[in-house]
């Protein structure tokens, strides 16, 4: 995959340079070049603080708190029902389990999956892009465009099917700012419930004790593509409409 000293020289180089880490990424092979990228915008992200800790925010109705500690993650969602029951769902490396004012609740199979699915996801999108760097992560460097007139990096990704979970072959893109290497945007294009695409971008960003997080306007495209990859143009050119706020609330980050 990898000619490891070609790929090595390129690490030393970008690793000493003040320029973006992807400047003449087009010449090099595109995985090394979207691994750099994403390198660097772990980076900037302060997302190598998740290794080992517990970050804790509101995302509408719902609390939640997502620890890790290496490979090992507990993810727990907290919330009160119509009937005034507090609901507690726990995924965790082996399971996810649900409890109903403290008492455990047996779920069939379909409803298990449906929650685990439901948590990771939130928790995922929150965090990104941390995530960028799992086993069944595979990532393209698309090139580089302009937003806003602002230079970004876009890189594709998509994953495995062995550890990709159930959402596996959902397609991914993401706008890495050149300079400041963090993810000001990202689209997707989904098929669960009927599947759909979304690109959002970020705004509210704040450093919660080194971490950074935003919230995101969501939008989709008004003729209901689902070529994300052509996404930053659309929204360069005003065909996409807003359809929701992504706003994540009183975060902490705790190590």
């Amino acid at each position: 995959m990898r000619t490891i000293i070609i790929a090595s020289l390129l690490a030393l180089l970008w690793s000493c340079s003040a320029e973006p880490p992807s400047e003449g990424a087009e010449a090099a092979n595109p995985k090394d070049a979207a691994a750099s990228v994403i390198q660097q915008a772990l980076q900037a992200h302060g997302s190598t603080l998740l290794d080992s800790s517990t970050v804790q925010f509101r995302f509408r109705k719902y609390a939640y708190e997502a620890e890790r500690q290496g490979g090992q993650y507990r993810y727990t969602r907290t919330f009160v029902s119509e009937d005034g029951d507090t609901i507690r769902d726990q995924l965790t490396n082996d399971a996810l389990r649900r409890s109903i004012n403290g008492e455990p609740v047996e779920l069939s199979a379909k409803d298990s999956a449906a929650y685990a699915g439901s948590v990771n996801s939130v928790v995922y999108f929150a965090l990104l892009p941390y995530f960028l760097q799992d086993p069944a992560v595979q990532t393209e460097y698309l090139g580089e465009t302009t937003i806003k007139g602002e230079a970004y990096d876009k890189i594709k990704v998509v994953f495995r099917q062995e550890g990709g979970g159930t959402d596996y072959e959902d397609e991914y893109v993401y706008w890495f700012h050149r300079g400041r290497h963090t993810m000001d945007y990202l689209a997707y294009n989904y098929q669960v419930n009927g599947g759909g695409a979304r690109f959002r971008e970020a705004y509210n960003v704040r450093n919660i004790n080194g971490l950074r997080i935003a919230d995101y306007r969501n939008y989709k495209a008004k003729g209901d593509s689902r070529a994300v990859a052509t996404f930053d143009s659309l929204f360069e050119a005003g065909s996409l409409e807003q359809v929701s706020l992504i706003e994540t609330e009183n975060v902490s980050l705790r190590q």
